[in-house]
């Protein structure tokens, strides 16, 4: 295979911002954006070229009830012996769910600023996972489902702008697995199971908060509280999901089930505790999540996050049909705080800034949901039990 340089890349990306008129190459398409410009050369790429996870276990049956799930975010790579995850592999589950930045593959900034658009850092990140004892511990004892955020996409708070977007949803797919299921055929890393009998459903719904979305609209007022980075916007042209995942969604929810697990890597329903990367961020795109799960009739609704590398529960009484429930597990072992006084209109107690994980529990009996937020010894410092019928 010849070799092609990261300049003569970055001279095709250079070469998207000529006019339409002005081909690249007679008899050659003329890329529409950058990403597709360096379609050809990321589909020669060989498979040795991806890092791959340590094998893991196959999901439950179809037919089996869950009746544990645990809940992970925010997993530096780089930071040797995470007490989380050592905890994690003592407890007992079902199915452990990594819901975004599952790896710090941005670490040395934008791939796109330091001429990177076979995103080195993000693979030797991924490689680097792959090798740490703490996660093939856990990769060995649970099925896994997987979604990604900003460090895991390949640039912090990036969204569909980002031109390498592509690549890292390929290094994503291998490395997990996913290239020759569903996931890998579409655009996007979204995907969906249901797991259980008829009146023990569970259907988890792994969203793609990146690969589609607008940006976000940036403060007026850099660092101060509840606008620390951006500000909600009215614009109807912003979009979190894209149209194709928006459709999916649809119809996913329209598909049977008794208690269905929204994961969202960003929050879903704070609104006015923060000014980070939130659903809130879009209230529009909110209010259209909202208005989906009325209108296809979706029962049994609960939200699932990280990224806020704080550990924080959440009731709305207003946002569905029903009181809507949210457990925000972050992070595994990148802890800024040991005391937060974050507090937004529908947070239940206390955020919890250490280290943590989450576990849902579900009782089929008494159909209730237990969100749990647990130290990174295992020990559960918050948690909240909410009805799913």
């Amino acid at each position: 295979m010849k070799k092609i340089t990261s300049l003569a890349i970055l001279s095709v990306l250079a070469a998207c911002q000529s006019p339409a008129e002005m081909p690249l190459v007679a008899d050659v398409f003329t890329p529409k954006s950058a990403d597709e410009a360096l379609e050809p050369y990321y589909r020669s790429l060989p498979e040795d070229f991806y890092p791959r996870a340590p094998a893991g276990l196959a999901l439950p049956e179809a037919g089996k009830p869950l009746t544990r799930i645990l809940v992970g975010s925010c997993l530096d790579e780089e930071k040797p012996g995470s007490a989380s995850l050592r905890s994690v592999a003592a407890e007992s589950a079902d199915l452990f769910l990594m819901i975004g930045d599952n790896v710090y593959g941005d670490r040395d900034g934008p791939a796109y600023v330091n001429n990177q658009p076979e995103l080195n850092e993000l693979r030797a990140s991924y490689a680097d996972l792959a090798a740490r004892e703490d996660f093939k511990a856990v990769r060995a004892k649970f099925p896994m489902m997987v979604a990604w955020d900003d460090h895991d996409y390949g640039a912090n708070d990036a969204g569909r702008d980002f031109p390498f977007r592509r690549l890292a949803e390929r290094i994503h797919e291998r490395f997990w697995g996913l290239e020759n299921e569903d996931v890998g055929a579409y655009p996007g890393t979204y995907y969906a199971r249901t797991f259980g009998p008829e009146g023990q459903r569970t259907q988890i719904i792994m969203l793609d908060t990146r690969f589609f979305r607008s940006a976000l609209t940036p403060t007026d007022e850099w660092g101060k509280k509840g606008k620390e980075r951006y500000i909600p916007s009215a614009d109807p042209e912003q979009d979190m999901l894209g149209n194709d995942q928006w459709t999916w969604l649809e119809n996913r929810l329209q598909d049977p089930a008794d208690l269905r697990l929204i994961v969202s890597s960003i929050q879903v329903l704070p609104t006015d505790g923060h000014g980070f990367e939130a659903w809130a961020a879009m209230p529009l795109e909110q209010q259209r999540l909202y208005r989906l799960v009325r209108e296809t009739d979706a029962k049994g609704v609960v939200f699932v996050s990280g990224d806020r590398h704080t550990g924080f529960l959440y009731k709305d009484d207003a946002a569905l049909p029903y009181p809507a429930h949210e457990i925000t597990a972050s992070s595994l072992n990148v802890a800024f705080a040991e005391t937060t006084t974050e507090m937004d209109r529908a947070q239940v107690g206390e955020g919890y800034p250490p280290e943590n994980f989450g576990a849902i529990g579900i009782d089929w009996t008494a159909g209730t949901v237990s969100l749990e937020i647990k130290s990174n010894t295992g020990e559960t410092v918050r948690q909240v039990t909410a009805a799913f019928r």
